[in-house]
């Protein structure tokens, strides 16, 4: 690779000095300069570069010098045709109004809301009005095959995801993951792409990709979005956000500020059933939560045009939240099935958190000729805090009223501390006609501090608790190299590429004096090939090779307590887990899919709960199980019943298996499940814009691990009309119509018996109204940081 790029850079000067570029302007007769003119430099009747005009201007890159045919065409206007010959200083080109009347033609066209290809399914977010007036998480929950947990966590197609932003991986997982993307408004968003069976572009973690793409303003000159919307659940929240965009000759600088205040309440209602010597004792504690918060997004950008063929950018965003959580769980404890419970347990929690996330990246890219040869840089830097203040008071009574023990009162303050460096290369170029080859490399390293302290009140004094607080670091090192080729044989598309990844981790608790370490190598192949029967007709296989990391809180040992008799605690050993994806297509005019699916993850870690039966402890924790196998077939249709009437259906059947060793035992289960979902689209006024929109979806009962969960549904409604001359867009929804998107996951494995019902606070009712102005013409450049990946897993 070092030899490359010095060869690369002696090419450079050569390669630029035997390149031109030619700039021109057009106007009409009177010396008004023309918009969206088409301009065309050709030889020997071959077409070679075309650009349009942008406010009457052109540049034409990376032009051999030599003599070639320039023509200019528009609507309305007789077309310019004349030979100039390169190097040239300039153009001016007048164009004549065409003699002609034309007739005025009205062309309308608007995205599908859902969108399917090859590799991915796309949710075209800002054309659905359902997703509309919330929230990025909330857009999530209505992406086909994504699936949302009580737990914060985020599957795609039942399997475990990479959350991008904008092509960038989301360093958040659990609370902070749903707790960030709930701080983003859905109306800065366009579309969320899932990738079922990730490509060689993204990085080997993750079973699957979930990339949210925001919207970006565009044009020449200054441009922004303004949008605001009130949402109304439980309680009520609101969001206001705006997006700008100033491009003057070689300076773009983009950027945006939205602000959300959230206010949300559920239900939680856990049991545990404990069976020991004694006999049955029955744990059954409904609560409540209340979760407040108040967040800051900002974004701001510049790139700058060194040369006709060199961009040097950079790129900060930040994210800052407050909010808190209350809880309220009264325990009731019931031994040997009684009809009264013997003691009650009554628990109050206030949770406070302040978290700052902070992302800088200096970019340079040139283009080094006009086949695409590409040479891209990356350098990052993204510093993390986050410091959470946990109050817990417990009282406990008999069934006379009478204390049943002493009471329970914790302060515990948690501060983490991650910085993240990362610097990555990238080169693109071109062999032949048909090959198409990427390669690039990376390094990254992860610092993560975790200070857990634990204190006891006892009146107006807090003791401190050695053995109850945890000091927790770790560290992650990785370098990577890959390359990606990509040909067309005959009635073949083929894409393969190969990704090695050498690791090295060290996880340290200082407080309990416990080091792990691991290192390891792994190469990660990914096949995509395309068989083309004939117009209407295609084949498609696909086969990838994943890691999943742990997230930085499963591995942190500290134990969080919700009450004296229940915690959650992390797994400093906990270890990767493998997975093999393979999909076999089939598609009919490329609108009809049938894809037939396997997933194999080994070595799957995921959370388990651990009752104590004879102390009656609860506690969940971490842990690398066995296999956990999906094997599918997932159909997907578009339906255009009139032209005012637009469908989308996807069924999917799939049986699941669960096998590992585990406690004192081992269990095997097998289940098969089934999903589907639905959205239909209307025009009511093709004039006035307005639409409506209805979604359904059902998830059948289904397991993980050694968790039973249970069936979910939902119901969505919406309608929107266009107004202010079609700038400004004024939307109405209404989401889970029936109050049925829920959790209920139960776990009954030899002495474990337990499990929760969640009923979640996504019912409501929204308004938002969107304005835009300014004259959308060519979008901000866009590209994908080198720290991306790592963003993902912090917590």
């Amino acid at each position: 690779m070092k030899k490359l790029i010095i060869n690369l850079l002696i090419l450079i000067p050569f390669a630029l000095k035997a390149q031109q570029s030619v700039k021109g302007i057009v106007t009409d007769e009177s010396g008004n300069l023309l918009d969206g003119v088409t301009i065309t430099l050709s030889t020997n009747n071959e077409n070679g570069v075309t650009r349009l005009t942008s406010m009457g201007d052109f540049i034409l890159n990376q032009v051999q010098q030599g003599t070639y045919q320039l023509s200019a065409t528009l609507i309305g206007y007789k077309p310019v045709i004349r030979t100039i010959t390169i190097p040239k200083d300039s153009l001016k080109i007048v164009m004549q109004s065409d003699s002609k009347v034309l007739k005025e033609v009205t062309i309308s066209f608007s995205k599908p809301i859902i969108e399917r290809k090859t590799d991915r399914v796309t949710f075209n977010v800002e054309q659905s009005i359902v997703a509309s007036g919330g929230t990025a998480w909330d857009a999530l929950n209505k992406a086909p095959g994504v699936q949302l947990t009580s737990g914060g966590t985020i599957t795609a197609n039942k399997k475990d995801v990479q959350i991008y932003l904008d092509g960038k991986p989301l360093h958040l997982s659990g609370d902070d993951l749903s707790g960030y993307l709930q701080g983003i408004p859905s109306e800065l968003i366009t579309k969320i792409e899932v990738f079922s069976n990730p490509p060689a572009s993204f990085e080997a973690e993750g079973s699957a990709v979930v990339n949210i793409i925001t919207k970006k303003s565009k044009g020449q000159g200054f441009n922004a979005t303004m949008n605001g919307s009130f949402t109304q659940a439980i309680y009520g929240s609101y969001t206001a956000s705006n997006s700008f965009n100033y491009r003057k000759d070689k300076l773009n600088i983009y950027g945006g500020y939205s602000f959300t205040s959230r206010k949300n309440g559920y239900d939680r209602h856990d049991y545990v059933i404990y069976n020991n010597p004694d006999g049955y004792s029955y744990w059954d504690s409904p609560g409540y939560s209340i979760v407040q918060s108040k967040t800051n997004n900002y974004r701001l950008g510049a790139d700058y045009q060194l040369t006709d063929k060199q961009i040097l950018g950079f790129l900060i965003t930040g994210n800052n939240r407050t909010g808190s959580t209350m809880t309220n769980t009264q325990t009731m404890v019931t031994n040997n099935f009684k009809t009264t419970p013997d003691s009650t347990l009554q628990t109050n929690g206030n949770t406070r958190l302040h978290n700052s996330q902070y992302a800088y990246n200096l970019n340079y890219n040139i283009q080094l000729d006009t086949s695409g040869q590409n040479l891209n840089v990356d350098l990052d830097y993204s510093p993390y805090q986050t410091d959470r203040q946990q109050y817990i008071n417990s009282l406990s009574f008999l069934a006379n009223g009478g204390p049943a023990s002493k009471p329970y009162h914790i302060y515990t303050p948690t501060i983490q501390h991650i910085a993240i460096y990362s610097g990555k290369i990238d080169y693109k170029y071109k062999t032949g006609k048909n090959w198409n080859f990427t390669s690039g490399m990376k390094y990254s390293s992860v610092q993560s501090e975790n200070n857990f302290d634990f204190y006891t009140h006892e009146g107006q004094q807090s003791v401190f608790v050695p053995a109850n607080s945890n000091h927790f670091d770790y560290v992650e090192n990785t370098a990577a190299a890959y390359t990606s080729v990509r040909t067309t044989i005959g009635k073949w598309s083929l894409q393969a590429g190969l990704r090695g990844e050498y690791t090295r981790t060290k996880g340290y608790s200082i407080t309990i004096d416990s080091l792990n370490k691991r290192q390891y190598f792994k190469l990660f192949p990914t096949l995509f090939s395309l068989y083309k029967l004939d117009d209407r007709n295609e084949l498609q296989f696909t086969y990838g090779y994943r890691i999943e990391r742990p997230e930085y809180n499963r591995l942190n040992p500290a134990r969080q307590y919700s009450n004296p008799y229940s915690y959650l605690v992390g797994n400093p050993s906990l270890q990767p887990a493998f997975v093999q994806n393979i999909e076999l297509g089939y598609t009919n005019n490329k609108q009809y899919n049938l894809t037939a699916y396997y997933t194999a993850t080994h070595d799957m870690f995921s959370n388990i709960t651990v009752q104590d039966n004879l102390n009656k402890v609860f506690y969940n924790t971490q842990q690398n199980l066995g296999l956990s196998l999906i094997t599918g077939l997932r159909l997907s249709a578009p339906f255009h019943v009139n032209d005012w009437w637009e469908m989308n259906v996807m069924l999917d059947f799939y049986e699941q298996r669960e096998k590992s060793a585990y406690q004192q035992g081992s269990y095997d289960y097998h289940q098969f499940s089934y999903e589907g979902n639905t959205t239909q689209s209307f025009t009511i006024d093709q004039t006035h814009g307005i639409k409506a929109e209805i979604s359904a979806m059902y998830n059948s009962s289904d397991i993980q691990g050694i968790y039973k969960i249970g069936h979910v549904y939902n119901v969505d409604a919406g309608i929107k009309a266009t107004i202010l001359n079609g700038q400004g867009t004024v939307k109405l929804s209404a989401s889970d119509i029936f109050n049925s998107n829920n959790y209920h996951v139960s776990v009954n494995y030899l002495n474990q018996d337990n499990g929760f019902f969640k009923r979640n606070d996504t019912r409501y009712g929204a308004i938002s109204f969107s304005y835009r102005f300014g004259k959308n013409v060519a979008a901000a450049r866009k590209h994908n940081t080198g720290i991306d990946k790592e963003k993902e897993r912090a917590q």
